[in-house]
């Protein structure tokens, strides 16, 4: 970490204990990421009215190069707790951040869209034609979001392709609403 982290404790006497709890939860940082540019954590006694004893609030404000990771805990008895759970969420957060500065955030597959070309509704399948030109086999339960009857040749719907006992299939197929024309 380049800065040493400003804790500002509010509204409680400040502790020794705290401090040094809360210094050492930030030396851990830089094992998830280490560019950090800036910390600062206020930990503070709530206001609110309880009928047993005191409530306390954890804010840490986390600076890295091009965004700010900021956490809020609030409200527990104990401030070890609060402080626990803040920085185990802004642990969560910078590994997250961290990950999509190396490039390894999950690709979203696009999923194909096709066209229904044939349906046996007493048999309880159809056909599906892709976007390249092949027909895809699919039986009535792999439709997810409507009923299989209410399918109707020419609909555009997405699906997604697996190799079945007889060669490729489609499953998950979901209607788009649309009639696509032959």
């Amino acid at each position: 970490m380049i800065l040493e982290p400003k804790i500002t404790i509010k509204d409680f006497p400040p502790s020794e204990a705290i401090t040094t709890k809360i210094q050492e939860r930030v030396a851990k940082l830089d094992q998830f990421y280490n560019r950090i540019t800036g910390c600062r954590v206020t930990i503070e006694q709530s206001q609110r009215r309880h009928h047993q004893g005191k409530l306390f609030n954890v804010k840490i404000d986390l600076t890295v190069p091009g965004s700010e990771i900021v956490v809020n805990r609030e409200e527990h008895e104990d401030p070890y707790v609060v402080i626990r759970d803040a920085f185990d969420a802004l642990e969560r957060k910078l590994e997250s951040y961290a990950r999509k500065q190396r490039g390894e955030v999950k690709a979203h597959v696009e999923v194909p869209l096709g066209r229904i070309t044939k349906l046996f509704p007493e048999l309880g399948y159809g056909f599906i034609e892709t976007a390249d030109g092949r027909e895809l086999y699919f039986h009535r339960n792999s439709v997810m979001d409507t009923e299989f009857e209410r399918l109707d040749v020419g609909d555009a719907v997405t699906f997604l392709e697996e190799q079945g006992n007889k060669g490729p299939q489609a499953t998950r197929i979901v209607s788009t609403n649309q009639q696509i024309p032959a």
